[in-house]
């Protein structure tokens, strides 16, 4: 109870801070009356304090992440649901690299903080998602306070808003630094709220139209070489559809399938891997009988 309280206290002073005129206010008061806090979590790492909440409003549930630095300063992130599973996900990956990466040098941390305004310039691993009107950016880096990941997420609110606009720049651009030693905790508190919160999403924004399914497949990933591929099924107000993820260090893109095409990639897929190894298997018997040919042609020694 006292971490819900506190983290209300967080959200309404984000309120209390926007609201403006008259008529801004009634309209900020009732956007907030229509969103419903449903549970928060507050974790604390070293000098810092995260909130994650997760809330819902007409459109769904989300969850919101806010740190509070040691001089009260706050920055905050937006994740859905479904991009909230995503930045799980991706978390592993980060905690993965940091496990294998060896204490730092002196040298590793100037070389590190080399930038003209002192601030980290190398960073050790680096991935980004790009989800709707949203780009989120996750970047391993090190200074000489250790190393952390950094999260910014920019926000396309469309014309109109920009800088000069209504409201312009609140979503865009805001960053948060996560310790690297609490990479662990944080994942596990997202993923706790995500399994307990997350069931139930699909319905919230609109399911499959005709009631939608009570639960979707989990989502699973593929590595070959260096690329990464994921495959995620999720739901809105169009329907159920899988979201197929091309990963490279420096790059990523995205498909999406309605799941009335499903059947029709599936086969086509397996039509492809059928021919390929077909061909394949002809080309490994052209190779052996060429071979056996030219030993054929070999004369025999007096």
């Amino acid at each position: 109870m006292v971490e819900l309280k506190m983290a209300d206290g967080d959200s309404g002073s984000e309120r209390g801070g926007s609201s403006g005129g008259g008529g801004g206010g009634f309209q900020h008061l009732q956007r907030d009356q229509e969103t419903q806090e449903l549970a928060s979590k507050r974790l604390d790492i070293q000098n810092k304090r995260f909130y994650l909440d997760v809330k819902q409003n007409s459109k769904g549930r989300f969850i919101k992440i806010a740190e509070v630095g040691a001089g009260g300063s706050k920055s905050r992130l937006t994740l859905s649901l479904s991009v909230a599973a995503e930045f799980r996900d991706y978390l592993g990956d980060f905690i993965e690299h940091y496990a294998q990466l060896g204490p730092s040098s002196p040298e590793q941390i100037a070389q590190a903080t080399a930038g003209e305004d002192g601030g980290p310039r190398r960073a050790l691993k680096s991935e980004f998602l790009v989800r709707e009107n949203r780009k989120y950016y996750l970047d391993l880096k090190e200074n000489q306070r250790g190393r952390f990941l950094r999260i910014r997420q920019t926000a396309n609110r469309g014309p109109g808003f920009g800088v000069g606009g209504p409201m312009g720049g609140m979503l865009s651009g805001q960053t948060i630094a996560l310790p690297a030693q609490g990479l662990i905790e944080f994942r596990d508190a997202l993923a706790k709220l995500i399994d307990d919160y997350g069931g139930d999403d699909d319905e919230l924004t609109g399911g499959s139209g005709a009631g939608g399914p009570a639960e979707l497949p989990e989502g699973t990933s593929i590595t070959v070489d260096s690329k990464r591929f994921f495959f995620d099924v999720g739901s809105n107000k169009y329907g159920v559809f899988l979201r197929v993820s091309e990963v490279k260090p420096s790059y990523r893109n995205s498909i999406t399938i309605p799941f009335k095409a499903w059947s029709k990639f599936g086969g086509a897929f397996c039509r492809y891997a059928e021919e390929m190894k077909e061909i394949q298997e002809r080309q490994r018997d052209k190779m052996y009988e060429r071979r056996d040919e030219s030993e054929g042609d070999d004369p025999d020694d007096d």
